[in-house]
C-alpha cells in the first residue's frame, strides 16, 4: 500500500526521482494533485444526484440569494462568462434552473432555481458535508484552522498575482 502523499513507498516501488513540478514547486505541485482528488470525489459524489462539479455551486448560490444574474454568478463564484453560460444551460436542461426577465430591468436576465432544483438541496449539502469531511476526517480542530487560514493566505497572493498579470497585459 502506498502510504505518503504522493503515493510513493518502498511497498509500491522504488521512489522515482521528483519531477520539475515537484522540485520546483512542491506546494503548487500539492495543490493540483489535491484539487483533482477534490473534483473527483465530488464528481462521483454528485452523480448520485445528477449533477456534474460546479452545477451544485450554482445552485447553491441560487438557493441562498435567490434569482441573479449571470454576470453576478460568474463573479461569485470566480468563473468565466462563457464557462457560466454552458453551467447554467446544463442546469436548465436538467430542470434545475431557469431564465426569467428581471422585474425591474427588462434588458436584464435572471438564473432562478427551480422547484425540482429544491429536491436537491438536501442532497446537495450532504454531499458538501461529505466532502468536507474526506478533505479534513484527519485533522484535529486547530490544524483544520491553520490549513484554513493558510489556504486562505495563499488564495489572496495568487488573486493579487492574478491582477498584478491582468495589469501587466493592458
Amino acid at each position: 500500500m502506498c502510504s505518503t502523499p504522493a503515493g510513493r513507498s518502498g511497498e509500491c516501488g522504488p521512489t522515482p526521482l521528483p519531477g520539475a513540478t515537484e522540485r520546483l514547486g512542491p506546494v503548487s505541485n500539492a495543490i493540483v494533485r489535491v484539487a483533482r482528488l477534490h473534483r473527483m470525489l465530488a464528481g462521483q459524489l454528485l452523480r448520485r444526484v445528477g449533477l456534474h462539479p460546479a452545477q451544485e455551486l450554482v445552485l447553491m448560490q441560487l438557493w441562498e440569494r435567490g434569482p441573479q444574474r449571470l454576470s453576478d454568478l460568474a463573479r461569485l463564484l470566480g468563473s468565466e462568462a462563457a464557462t457560466m453560460t454552458r453551467t447554467v444551460q446544463r442546469l436548465e436542461q436538467g430542470g434545475f434552473a431557469r431564465r426569467t426577465p428581471s422585474p425591474t430591468d427588462g434588458r436584464v436576465t435572471l438564473v432562478e432555481a427551480t422547484t425540482a432544483s429544491l429536491a436537491l438541496r438536501a442532497e446537495v449539502e450532504r454531499v458538501w458535508e461529505d466532502l468536507e469531511q474526506s478533505v479534513t476526517r484527519d485533522l484535529g480542530g486547530s490544524e483544520r484552522e491553520g490549513v484554513l487560514s493558510s489556504l486562505e493566505r495563499m488564495e489572496q497572493g495568487l488573486t493579487e498575482a492574478v491582477e498584478r498579470a491582468r495589469s501587466a497585459q493592458g
